[in-house]
């Protein structure tokens, strides 16, 4: 925040935060702010401040505090024991998940000691080889995501920890990294921890399995698909635009792959060889047997080795009720020791430099733990044992029952806005699915069903997708080592554009109701969309793209 009109910027709006807390305090009538409006301030604050200021812990903390003020009613001692946690339900002691914070340092220091082993130096090397164009890398970058579909966490740091080499060799900016890597965080897979929370809402009574009702909402889930349409499309016809046109413009002629000066994981992509010459295999098979155990460590949460289980044996079920933080912290410990004994036995590093791997691991991944702490206080303070933002949507949705087959644009909408807001598309589905197969007939309006659910989904992880105080967010901005708030610029526009054309495709899907249709219709609006835009945005950026390109020429070279 060094810009003089940064500065007055922010300080207007701590002006203006100050004033509505006032004018809070003046008209409440006191019964308190649960379930209002208000309780949409407090995310607002914070993402608001850290857009203005580009500085995010502070934004998070004055978020925090403002939810905790609005919550105890404006009493001092109880806005601390808001905040700290130190009573029940809200707060940084009862939001925080150790074992998503574990599963972090163990991530840390695993990439860490495959820098130090020579695993991403070979793999890099193998990658200048065989993908031999940006297209290609980002591509590859996509499908790696796509594969490793088990969980959004594990997905962001995993494809961030082998892409990285690839990516960085092309000259590719660590915010499209992020944005690609937050892109295909993907919720269109049967078997993972996002069909689990997403069946998990759905009310007892529903008719057939709540699985099958996962499955009856992927092909109208537009966002989720169309984003994925949107990285292959800007990826195969190289088109940048909004702020990331700047982030690639600098990586591709001016070899900066950062943009602005902030380096919150410096020096870990300083790839070293290791005692000797390390092969592909040194970063693969680490990875591989982290994906393996990971796998390992959900379905054992989810009761598939309990002969007292009801899921003893069955690995979907098994899946579908897994946890996700303990099974993850179980399988990356495991694939850490694997990898210690491996490197050992292959004498890529010795003992002592291996060490040295722990601390600095658990240092690079000291950012996003504190964003990711006070995130996760920030939802924890807005919603179900908080400010309820839930039941104020509720109420506001309660007036919508008569727009019919519009219904499934206004529901995406309102996800959008609940998922921006709290930064949790988990916690945004879990209000919305309620709502609707309370609104939808099951039986006489089932493909509307579908539809509606698809449109809450949808919307969750759109906004999800977009918000500041989002883990995944957070997490791509780790997993690409990027910071945090230039994913967050570069991103938005991205996902406004992919938002935009959803809401319109869920508007015709709610009037023609045939799902191959829509999924046409909704594909070639995407496209159409983006050619537009390049064409709009090559005219009035000419001399940098043939800067880009010449650029890109060379390097082909």
């Amino acid at each position: 925040m060094e810009k003089k009109g940064t500065k007055i910027a922010y300080f207007i709006a701590l002006a203006i935060v100050v004033i509505a807390l006032v004018i809070a305090k003046v008209t409440n009538d006191g019964s308190g702010f649960i379930a209002t409006g208000w309780a949409l301030f407090p995310p607002v604050v914070a993402i608001a401040l850290a857009l203005i200021s580009k500085e995010v812990y502070s934004s998070l903390f004055l978020g925090c505090l403002a939810g905790a003020l609005l919550l105890a009613n404006f009493q001092p001692w109880q806005m601390v024991v808001n905040f700290v946690g130190a009573g029940e339900g809200v707060g940084m002691i009862n939001a925080i998940d150790i074992s998503i914070l574990i599963f972090l340092v163990m991530l840390g220091i695993m990439v860490d000691l495959m820098n130090k082993a020579g695993g991403s130096a070979a793999f890099g090397r193998w990658a200048s080889k065989a993908v031999t164009t940006r297209r290609g890398a980002q591509l590859l970058t996509m499908l790696l995501g796509v594969l490793i579909f088990i969980d959004d966490y594990f997905n962001c740091l995993t494809v961030g920890a082998v892409m990285r080499p690839v990516t960085e060799s092309h000259k590719i900016s660590r915010a499209k990294l992020a944005y690609i890597i937050d892109a295909t965080v993907c919720m269109l897979a049967p078997v993972s921890s996002w069909a689990a929370a997403v069946a998990s809402y759905v009310p007892d009574g529903f008719p057939g399995s709540r699985i099958s009702m996962f499955l009856s909402q992927i092909p109208w889930n537009y966002y989720c698909i169309l984003t994925l349409i949107m990285v292959i499309t800007i990826s195969v016809l190289n088109i940048d635009y909004g702020p990331m046109l700047t982030h690639e413009y600098n990586a591709q002629v001016k070899d900066d792959l950062f943009t602005t000066p902030e380096r919150p994981f410096e020096g870990a992509d300083d790839y070293e060889e290791g005692e000797k010459h390390s092969s592909v295999l040194d970063l693969l098979l680490p990875v591989i047997v982290l994906i393996g155990m990971c796998i390992v460590g959900l379905i054992w949460t989810g009761g598939v080795f309990d002969p007292e289980s009801e899921n003893y044996q069955n690995f979907v079920m098994a899946f579908s009720d897994a946890s996700a933080g303990p099974g993850l912290c179980l399988g990356s410990i495991v694939a850490l020791v694997f990898t210690f004994v491996y490197y050992w036995l292959r004498g890529l590093i010795k003992f002592e430099k291996s060490m040295e791997s722990i601390p600095n691991g658990f240092i690079q991944m000291i950012s996003p733990i504190l964003i990711l702490c006070f995130a996760w206080t920030l939802c924890g303070l807005c919603r179900d044992d908080g400010l309820q933002v839930g039941e104020f949507v509720r109420g506001v949705m309660a007036n919508t029952g008569s727009l019919a087959k519009f219904l499934p644009a206004v529901i995406f909408i309102v996800a959008c806005f609940i998922g921006f807001a709290t930064g949790t598309s988990w916690g945004t589905i879990g209000i919305m699915v309620p709502l609707v197969c309370a609104v939808f007939d099951w039986y006489d309006q089932s493909t509307l069903l579908s539809i509606g659910l698809a449109a809450s989904c949808a919307g969750g992880v759109c906004g999800d997708h977009l918000s500041p105080i989002s883990d995944t967010t957070i997490m791509a901005s780790a997993g690409a080592h990027c910071f945090h708030l230039n994913h967050v610029s570069t991103q938005i526009p991205y996902g406004v554009t992919v938002a935009a054309v959803s809401f319109v495709s869920f508007i015709i899907a709610g009037l023609v109701q045939n799902v191959v249709v829509c999924m046409i219709i909704a594909v070639a609006l995407m496209i159409g969309t983006l050619l537009v835009i390049r064409a709009i945005v090559a005219k009035k950026h000419t001399g940098i793209f043939q800067e880009m390109a010449n650029a890109g020429k060379a390097m082909a070279k």
